[in-house]
This record gives C-alpha cells, structure tokens and sequence, in this order.
C-alpha cells in the first residue's frame, strides 16, 4: 500500500456491516496509520450491525440516552474518537456512516484550518447528495455558543448537510497534528419509535431532522448513496478512488483498539 498524497491517489474503502466497537477501531486504525505515513488517505463508507448509538467522547453515559431500552431493542452502545453528541445508527437499510482520514496536504488546507476540513468533506457530501435528486445545502460556521444536545441530529453544526431547513447528515472529527480523522451519519430513513424510546429526554427527535426518503419519495439503497457519494469525492475534488482493504498491520490494529479500548466498560463509561 503506497501514500497517495503525490498522485492525489485515495483509499475507497467499503466495508461489512458490523459492531461499534469494530467500527470505531477501524477509523482509528486508519487515522494512526495516516498520521504514521504507512497508508494513503482513505474515504470509508460502513453500517452497523447490530444498530447502534454512538456517544460522543465527552458525552456523560446518563438519561438522555435510555441504555436499558437499548438492550431491550438489541441496540448496541459504543463512544466514539471525535465529539459530539449520540447518533442511532440504524444498519444499512436506514443510515449510511462515512469517515474520511487525511492529512493537511492531501485536501490542500493549514494543518489546524478546521472549517477548511469540514467545507472540504461537505462539498463532496452535498454534491453527492444532489446527484441523487436531493436538493441539499451545506450550512455556514455555526456561532458555537449553542448548549450541546444529547442527540445528534436536534442541532446543526459548521458545515453539515440540511435539506428544507432540517438536518440530514451529522459530522464529527478528531485531529492531530496535521491528520484528521471525519465521520458522519447520512439518514436513508428513520426510526421514529426507537428513536423516542432511546433518547427520551429529546422533544421531538422528528422536528429537526429529515431522510433521504423523506426527500425523494423512496428510501435509496446504501450501494446506490456509496456510488454516488464517492463519484462526488472525486468530482469535486479531482482525487482518484481506488478500492482497497485494511492492511494487515491495520487488521491487527483494529484488532487490539476493539479489545484494548472500545469494547471496554471503561471507555463506555467515558473521561474521568
């Protein structure tokens, strides 16, 4: 596996289904190996299984997330690397997750421009998102001075995705030095019962979000949103694609991050 930071060569990496634990190690696998130069920058597309909510890394595990109607629905719980708040991702047939892992140079912005990075990825999102007959619109920079709320899709951040002035994709990123791990989640549908038994603290989750489904009249397939968020990738940005898997260094990465840090009761339970 070669950088791609010279040819404007990427990674397109798609992966099973699978849990949180697993999920939230392999975008950090990548991110080491990023930061390390050991790999090229990669754009992943992924779902769940079993559905799951992601909390974010300083999110207090409290009421605002129901954790035994998670175990009732067989929901699983996982904390992610990067910030924000908790997001029910519902497998493939109802959400798409994406995460792109980059340094500064491959998406030709300062090591620490943030809002760069975002309108980077959301320009690709929102070009994608309007091949498929979206209409979307990439918000501006939010005030920032807004209480964060326990549920991901009841605000909309810098640079996320709305569609008639209700939010469909939420985004989150971890930085280092000059590399950057950004993940999201894309609404092919919703939930609306298990979304209110999850976060029960949360006034009507449907009020600030909306679906793909929602609109173009049909719930899209997750192969059909990939294809067409990675031609965007390369549209947008002429960068070229190339599918790929996990390295063996990353494999045995991912393999010691799920059962180090993110299948562990201490790393639910979140900082000190």
């Amino acid at each position: 596996m070669t950088d791609g930071r010279h040819d404007g060569t990427w990674r397109l990496l798609v992966t099973e289904p699978t849990d949180g634990a697993t999920n939230m190690a392999i975008d950090e696998a990548l991110w080491r190996e990023r930061r390390a130069g050991a790999a090229p920058p990669t754009v992943r597309f992924y779902a769940w299984a079993p559905p799951t909510v992601s909390l974010g890394y300083g999110q207090p595990l409290d009421d605002h997330v129901d954790v035994a109607a998670c175990r009732r629905l067989g929901v699983g719980l996982v904390r992610r690397l990067t910030g924000g708040s908790a997001i029910y991702h519902d497998g493939p047939e109802g959400e798409l997750t994406y995460s792109v892992v980059a340094a500064a140079e491959d998406i030709g912005g300062g090591a620490r421009d943030l809002l760069y990075s975002y309108q980077w990825i959301g320009r690709a999102l929102a070009a994608g998102l309007r091949a498929l007959g979206a209409p979307v619109e990439m918000m501006g920079a939010a005030r920032g001075d807004e209480p964060t709320p326990a549920f991901c899709f009841a605000r909309t951040g810098s640079c996320e995705i709305e569609l008639g002035g209700k939010k469909l994709v939420g985004s989150a990123q971890r930085r280092y030095g000059r590399t950057f791990v950004q993940h999201g989640s894309i609404l092919l549908g919703v939930d609306a019962g298990r979304l209110a038994a999850i976060f029960p603290t949360t006034a009507e989750p449907l009020a600030t979000l909306t679906t793909l489904e929602a609109a173009l009249g049909h719930r899209p397939k997750f192969d059909d949103v990939a294809t067409a968020l990675a031609a965007a990738f390369e549209r947008e940005h002429g960068i070229r694609l190339r599918p790929d898997g996990l390295s063996a260094h990353e494999t045995a990465g991912v393999e010691r991050l799920v059962g180090e840090k993110y299948a562990t009761d201490a790393w639910l339970a979140g900082p000190a």
